[in-house]
């Protein structure tokens, strides 16, 4: 008897008596009421649920949904303040609960300091996930003389003044 034969023969032993070419033939005994319990079709938890509902889910598990109202309300700040001031000023980012503005000049940063609490508690109320403590508005960047390649210390060009 050839060595193959005997290999074939001792698997044939092991393994039952019909040997065939696919392992979806071979029975499977103890696995197969096992899966039974937890893969019934209409079972507990098999009901199709809507693409929305999967990514809420999600979000909420992984902690995203904070990161994700920021980013709407950076989108959608035209909604949030209204298309005339949304022209005069520009949300430039939100760090550690605080929202920063850019303003287009000090008059714009100045009136929109007096309607703070009105834009904080329209943001509080449209995006409460955004965690938004406070606003801070800026108005536009002045010169400045401490800046550039050729600065130096002290007190600059005004110290041959007088």
């Amino acid at each position: 008897m050839s060595e193959a034969v005997e290999v074939y023969l001792r698997l044939k032993a092991l393994f039952g008596g019909s040997v065939s070419g696919s392992r979806s033939a071979r029975p499977q005994r103890g696995r197969r009421n096992a899966d039974a319990a937890q893969s019934a079709p209409f079972g507990s938890g098999r009901d199709p649920r809507g693409l929305g509902t999967v990514i809420d889910s999600l979000s909420n598990e992984l902690g995203w949904t904070s990161p994700l109202a920021q980013s709407e309300l950076l989108i959608s700040w035209s909604d949030v303040v209204g298309i005339e001031t949304a022209a005069h000023s520009t949300p430039a980012g939100i760090t550690d609960g605080v929202l920063t503005v850019r303003c287009d000049s000090t008059g714009w940063a100045t009136q929109l300091r007096l309607m703070r609490t009105q834009i904080l508690s329209h943001i509080a109320s449209r995006y409460p996930e955004a965690n938004i403590d406070s606003i801070r508005f800026q108005g536009p960047d002045v010169p400045s003389w401490k800046k550039g390649p050729r600065s130096i210390p002290g007190r600059g060009p005004r110290d041959t003044y007088g």
